[in-house]
């Protein structure tokens, strides 16, 4: 097994590749890299803890974050609060309120400029983009990650915005519509993999609406502790977020013995056992290959796809 100081130098030797040359990087030259960097993160996840850089600038190729105006993320934190700014500080101040770490290197009034300039952002590109945003429940959560990883707060907003935007839209609509679907695909999903488990929950009447919503509504970042939470982001980042779906199920395996066996699941799954990424992914993947493709196809849309009326 490669030491972490040895998995860091293979991910530096892919990151440092383009500037070997003094060509522009061709479009296939950056497929062929995330498509390394991908099966990297896959094989060997990211050492953090060797070189700390790596994870930002990693989410950040893995984003297509090329660009990071400053002078436009201080024109948006410039106009003070936006409309939404009492429903932002009624979220803000719980933000992971229970792990340390992040609470040192996160305060809350970083939450707060980032999310303010999200909405005055999204308000200038309504002309250009097809959904509209605000502030929904759960987007302090799902920028928490983004303000622990990134070195600064501009590069969190950028990185964050595109998320929003590109990966997971549907996700913080008003309706939180994205979520909705991901928590029917997860019961349909569960009635293929292990219809028993589905069927012993049902027969309790817990569908994944019940016991599922806080792990699809922040892609499992309520689930501590948060360096494992920033392992399974490596993961999503590099293979989409609907997967996050099938590492929801992945938990509910991983406890399936005590659920079957307990009178009252719900007690159980009120609060998720602490997240443990490698298995949760490793079984993940493997639960890919158990969906049939029409299915496997809803999944992977589900985040962003608005559907025809």
């Amino acid at each position: 097994m490669s030491s972490p100081q040895a998995i860091a130098h293979s991910f530096n030797k892919i990151l440092h590749a383009p500037r070997n040359t003094t060509k522009a990087r061709s479009s296939t030259d950056v497929e062929d890299c995330l498509k390394k960097l991908r099966r990297l993160i896959l094989v060997d996840g990211i050492p953090s803890a060797a070189d700390p850089t790596l994870r930002p600038r990693i989410w950040k190729i893995l984003l297509r974050v090329h660009d990071a105006p400053s002078n436009t993320f201080l024109e948006y934190v410039g106009r003070g609060p936006c409309e939404v700014r009492e429903k932002i500080r009624n979220d803000t101040f719980r933000t992971l309120a229970t792990d340390r770490g992040f609470k040192e290197r996160v305060r809350e009034d970083m939450l707060v400029r980032l999310l303010d300039a999200f909405v005055w952002r999204s308000q200038d590109r309504q002309d250009c983009q097809q959904l509209g945003f605000t502030y929904v429940q759960g987007m302090n959560v799902l920028a928490a990650p983004f303000l622990y990883t990134m070195p600064s707060e501009l590069e969190a907003f950028f990185c964050f915005s595109k998320f929003i935007e590109e990966c997971c839209p549907l996700y913080v609509q008003p309706t939180l519509e994205g979520v909705h679907r991901g928590l029917k695909l997860l019961d349909r999903c569960l009635k293929i993999v292990d219809p028993e488990l589905y069927a012993y929950l049902r027969s309790k009447n817990l569908s994944a609406e019940i016991y599922a919503f806080p792990s699809v509504l922040t892609l499992c970042a309520c689930t501590p502790p948060l360096n494992q939470v920033l392992q399974l982001w490596d993961f999503l980042l590099a293979f989409g977020v609907h997967l996050n779906i099938l590492c929801v199920i992945a938990q509910l395996l991983l406890m399936r013995d005590e659920v079957m066996s307990s009178s009252g699941p719900m007690r159980l799954l009120r609060t998720f056992p602490p997240l443990e990424a490698l298995p949760v992914i490793g079984i993940a993947v493997t639960l890919v290959r158990d969906l049939p493709p029409e299915l496997y196809d809803e999944l992977v849309k589900h985040p962003y796809e608005v559907r025809k009326t």
